[in-house]
């Protein structure tokens, strides 16, 4: 289904991470393009629904930045409330992901030991492997 205005393209989930959840979801189905089609446009209105509560709900509650709990609290509102729980848990991984990534950025600064020197080694390093 190709659009005509051509923004649409850019409000919408890209279809290859579709393809690999709906792979990844349901890995001995075959799925017609347009039920994938039609996937891509439920979820793209579904994230729509979600955001536009949850950025009343900020604006209502004076804030400037959509919170994690906004978000919560407009799946509530919209009838969603299945859903909070696992959204909690992903929530939770989301930032002990975050937190390890930081952690490594930080460890990687602490070492004491230049960018550029770090970069030689690097160099001398990818050097012997080519030796070899």
């Amino acid at each position: 289904m190709a659009s005509s205005s051509g923004n649409d393209d850019d409000l919408t989930i890209p279809r290859a991470a579709i393809n690999k959840m709906i792979k990844e979801t349901l890995p001995n189905v075959r799925v017609a393009n347009d039920a994938r089609e039609l996937v891509v446009n439920c979820c793209t209105e579904f994230i729509h629904l979600i955001s536009s509560e949850a950025n009343e709900i900020c604006n209502k509650s004076e804030k400037k930045t959509i919170s994690p709990e906004h978000v919560i609290q407009a799946l509530e509102s919209l009838g969603f409330g299945s859903y909070i729980s696992e959204v909690k848990e992903v929530l939770q991984e989301c930032k002990t992901v975050a937190l390890k990534r930081r952690k490594a950025s930080s460890r990687l600064e602490n070492l004491g030991i230049p960018e550029e020197e770090l970069l030689r080694q690097q160099q001398e390093l990818f050097a012997k492997v080519s030796e070899q």
